[in-house]
């Protein structure tokens, strides 16, 4: 075959996706860093992360302030949503917080109230972007790399990931800033593997590849490789043609070795996709998009103890940026927490609950005015919902307590944690995430801000 028709053919069949990364360099300094591989191992530890795009009302985790801010709001809560029912923690019932509560309950969350920026307040910075930049790089320096390429860049200095490892990181989202590499080229089996809930497997040929081709051309191949044109695809007998070809074609050790473990690979997702999610009785999976994304995660993480991380937005539930007509708010949040009320009972099923972790967090949280247009504003206080991980997390249920914001303008109508409560900067949740992974001094990483000590206790 032809050079040119042998490129056009590896694209075709999707095979660039898997050429290794041939150089590696790196300016992140990592030498200051503390790894404990004792911690590292006796965790076990495997995340998901799911963050919710567009800053997310903190409401629907946090009702403990909602007398006040009824009496303030510019637009009457109750005219517009109705019935606001608290439950004993302060959750708003109709807005997930009945499935909060049995989370809670079960001791399979901590809901922390009071994730808040002091010093975005101080800059008055309360925008997606420099806040998403910020929350998925783990620091103010958003010259920074991402949480996971400075996760994965340390796990490979000591030694605990290697080219043998894998898949251990994957997006259900596409690109995103938890991966950049800003300081840090990645050796190709270190970026994230993406798929999607139905596990579209990146390692596997395309069946449709017969498509680019003309006629002429498919007619001079030995009819016993190809496919009828209503089938598409190719034989058996031709994909390892391919491959062979593929090896004889390309002198660098790396390539030839990957090409032999395609098929191994697809092989691989495609026994992940199809492992049966037990039976989960009342705590099934809602019939939503989202819900079948992190059914699929749980599955990735499951079945495959090299996945240390997967990422998801809520794609199929809307985003987050609820400036006006927000009362879908309320059926986002009960679906997103149905969603991961199945999930915990998926990981328990499959005795996975307490070696995994589930963070749920955004940019930042609204404004608790309701404005005329029915939504609120971009505030500074979130939550933070960590789910799971009880073989090293210690989960207290609710913690931070809120108040009003004293200031008497409507668009200034914001919580801020209570002078005598704890509260935490948001590149905390990063140092979090780092410390389970065995690094001791996470906070050389974030900013100088460490984990959340209770979350340890």
């Amino acid at each position: 075959m032809k050079r040119r028709n042998f490129l056009h053919f590896s694209l075709a069949m999707g095979s660039s996706v898997l050429l290794p990364g041939l150089t590696y360099a790196s300016t992140l300094d990592t030498s200051k860093i503390q790894f404990s591989k004792e911690i590292y191992t006796q965790n076990s530890a495997q995340t998901i992360i799911v963050y919710l795009y567009g800053g997310a009302s903190q409401l629907a985790g946090n009702l403990s302030n909602i007398d006040e801010i009824k009496k303030r709001s510019q637009s009457s809560y109750d005219d517009y949503f109705g019935k606001m029912t608290r439950t004993k923690n302060d959750c708003w019932e109709e807005a997930g917080g009945k499935v909060m509560e049995s989370l809670i309950k079960e001791g399979d969350m901590t809901l922390f109230r009071c994730c808040y920026s002091e010093k975005r307040e101080a800059a008055n910075n309360k925008a997606h972007g420099s806040c998403t930049i910020q929350n998925q790089k783990g620091s103010f320096d958003e010259k920074s790399d991402g949480i996971i390429t400075t996760l994965a860049k340390i796990l490979m200095e000591k030694g605990v990931i290697d080219e043998s490892t894998r898949m251990p990181f994957v997006t259900m989202e596409g690109e995103s800033q938890f991966y950049c590499e800003e300081t840090t080229a990645l050796p190709k089996y270190l970026k994230p593997i993406g798929i999607d809930e139905k596990f579209s497997n990146p390692y596997k040929r395309n069946d449709r590849w017969w498509m680019y081709y003309t006629e002429k051309e498919r007619n001079s191949a030995p009819k016993s490789y190809w496919k009828t044109d209503s089938e598409g695809g190719f034989q058996p007998e031709l994909s390892k043609k391919m491959d062979t070809l593929a090896q004889k074609n390309n002198h660098f050790k790396k390539m030839k070795e990957t090409f032999s473990k395609r098929e191994e690979l697809s092989q691989f997702i495609q026994s992940i996709n199809d492992a049966e999610t037990p039976d989960l009785g009342d705590n099934a999976y809602p019939d939503n998009h989202f819900s079948k994304k992190i059914e699929a995660a749980v599955k990735m993480i499951v079945h495959n103890p090299d996945t240390k991380v997967v990422t998801l937005g809520t794609g199929g539930l809307g985003g987050w940026d609820d400036h006006n007509d927000a009362k879908e708010y309320l059926s986002r949040m009960e679906n997103l927490f149905q969603s991961l009320h199945s999930a915990m009972a998926h990981l328990k099923a499959e005795e996975k609950d307490t070696t995994v972790n589930i963070l749920v967090f955004g940019e930042f949280g609204r404004n608790v005015n309701l404005n005329s247009a029915h939504g609120w504003d971009h505030g500074n206080l979130q939550n933070l919902y960590v789910l799971g991980g009880k073989d090293y997390f210690t989960h207290t249920g609710v913690e931070g307590e809120t108040r009003v914001d004293d200031a008497e303008s409507m668009n200034r109508l914001w919580l801020k944690p209570k002078k005598e409560t704890n509260w935490f900067e948001p590149p905390s949740i990063a140092a979090t995430f780092y410390k389970i992974y065995g690094i001791e001094n996470p906070e050389l990483l974030t900013s100088d801000y460490k984990e959340i000590d209770s979350l340890f206790s």
